[in-house]
């Protein structure tokens, strides 16, 4: 009977443990499609053995159903994800930059100034000036170089007004960051008490499955370090190491203006780690508002206060229709800085054009001879106008080109990195199928046993008779 027992023992331990892994497998299939989901697998382990008598006996099977994940694989994951998002973010960024001056990855190099909004106004300028120089004593032509003055200011205008949207939306974009970053690590702090209390020293399935997802969409934010810690928890830093998560509580990040900008506030007590901060969308949003955008605003306010300088001081040197002193063309601040926002013809009167030098009188062409002349002349440091203007979008295309490159060699490494993930932690239909098949036989084995065995009790209960035991 004692062999009898520890039979019927170790086949009820089968079906639990047959048991467990069907009911894992059904949960498998189940979750198949559902985000961060990690595929359960099952561990079966004979149980200790026992000495009756003198005799060895098992006390059969037990079933560990755990979560399939690989923790370094998925921080490398993590990480890369960090990196794309990034690129991708400033990639965005920059794409709106060529947008503004007409550039594509066609029109980009030698000859892409000529075709773009503000080469096509530098150009017309300086043609109205050469017009003015074959008859300068016409009012039409003297109208058409005010006219087409207008026309540059309103393109430099442009220009810079597009840039500033585009820093305005990347403030925008950081306030956003912001937002869904607090969600996330309020929502990972609270898994973390919750993984704490149910599951502190072994895997938490399908809490772990929510906190990983958690930190994988938070990891398309910011750049983050995770720190594994006690009762199966994690902290999180930023990656300059301002606190995010520690435990079950979370920090929250602020922001606050300064000098415009949207700046970024975190840690305990939080501190502004804007210039810190890398990674993830919101990484890749300050990276083009503070590295990008103010060297491109710089060149463009620099262009226009240069140019604008030069053709007032020539236009200052000859006369006007009246034989007066040449006053300036152009509106502009006292130095660069906002020059391409604010410039604006400040000339109001076609006689105001000064074609002709002193003595010359009103057909006299030889200082729209030298207004023409400033389109080869240095006048932008050691490099003309539309030389310089070149150099600028050369720069701009070159800069958008190198980040799209950037970002499709992240993408590829996120790619691989997330098929090896997958093909560790994902449900496979194939698999699932396979397994189901296995325990459903192991389980039916099991029974017949059970079976077996509760007739052979029956009957040696009843010392051989044929009797139903009640």
């Amino acid at each position: 009977m004692g062999t009898l027992t520890s039979l019927l023992n170790i086949a009820s331990e089968a079906l639990l443990a047959d048991q467990a892994a069907l009911n894992a497998t059904a949960n498998n299939v189940a979750n198949q499609n559902t985000p961060g989901y990690t595929r359960e697998v099952v561990s079966f382990q004979s149980g200790d053995s026992v000495s009756l008598s003198g005799e060895s006996q098992s006390s059969g099977v037990t079933a560990t159903v755990s979560s399939l994940r690989d923790r370094v694989l998925e921080q490398r994951v993590q990480q890369q994800t960090q990196t794309t998002a990034q690129s991708a973010a400033l990639q965005t960024a920059l794409q709106q930059v060529e947008n503004i001056f007409g550039l594509t990855s066609a029109s980009t190099g030698s000859g892409a100034e000529a075709s773009s909004q503000l080469g096509t106004a530098i150009n017309g300028f300086f043609s109205s000036l050469s017009s003015l120089e074959a008859n300068p004593s016409d009012t039409a032509t003297r109208q058409k170089v005010l006219t087409a003055a207008s026309a540059l200011a309103g393109a430099f205008n442009s220009a810079s007004s597009q840039l500033s949207q585009i820093s305005t939306s990347l403030n925008q974009q950081v306030s956003g960051d912001v937002g869904q970053i607090n969600n996330l690590t309020s929502s990972i702090a609270s898994l973390n008490s919750k993984i704490a209390s149910l599951s502190p020293n072994g895997d938490a399935g399908s809490l772990e499955d929510q906190r990983q997802e958690d930190i994988d969409q938070l990891s398309q934010f910011v750049g983050l370090d995770q720190i594994s810690t006690s009762q199966n928890g994690i902290s999180l830093t930023t990656s300059g190491g301002a606190i995010l998560v520690s435990g079950n509580q979370s920090f929250q990040v602020s922001t606050t203006q300064v000098g415009g900008n949207t700046d970024v506030l975190a840690g305990d007590p939080p501190q502004d780690v804007t210039s810190n901060l890398e990674g993830g969308d919101l990484g890749g949003a300050l990276q083009a508002r503070d590295q990008y955008l103010p060297g491109y605003s710089s060149a463009l306010d620099n262009l226009a206060f240069s140019l604008g300088t030069a053709v007032n001081q020539q236009n200052e040197l000859g006369v006007d229709s009246s034989g007066n002193p040449g006053l300036a063309i152009f509106s502009l601040p006292g130095s660069a800085t906002g020059a391409a926002a604010s410039i604006s013809v400040s000339a109001t009167s076609p006689g105001a054009v000064a074609a002709a030098t002193a003595g010359e009188g009103s057909s006299g062409n030889n200082n729209a001879t030298a207004l023409a002349d400033l389109s080869t002349t240095n006048v932008v440091g050691s490099q003309t106008t539309t030389g310089f203007l070149a150099s600028f979008l050369d720069q701009v295309g070159s800069d958008a080109s190198g980040v799209t490159t950037d970002n499709a060699t992240q993408e590829a490494a996120l790619t691989q990195l997330t098929t090896q993930r997958d093909s560790l932690s994902s449900v496979s239909s194939d698999q699932e199928a396979s397994n189901l098949t296995q325990y459903q036989r192991s389980y039916q084995a099991a029974s017949q046993v059970f079976s077996i065995v509760d007739t052979l009790m029956a009957s040696a209960i009843n010392l051989g008779e044929e009797t139903t035991v009640t």
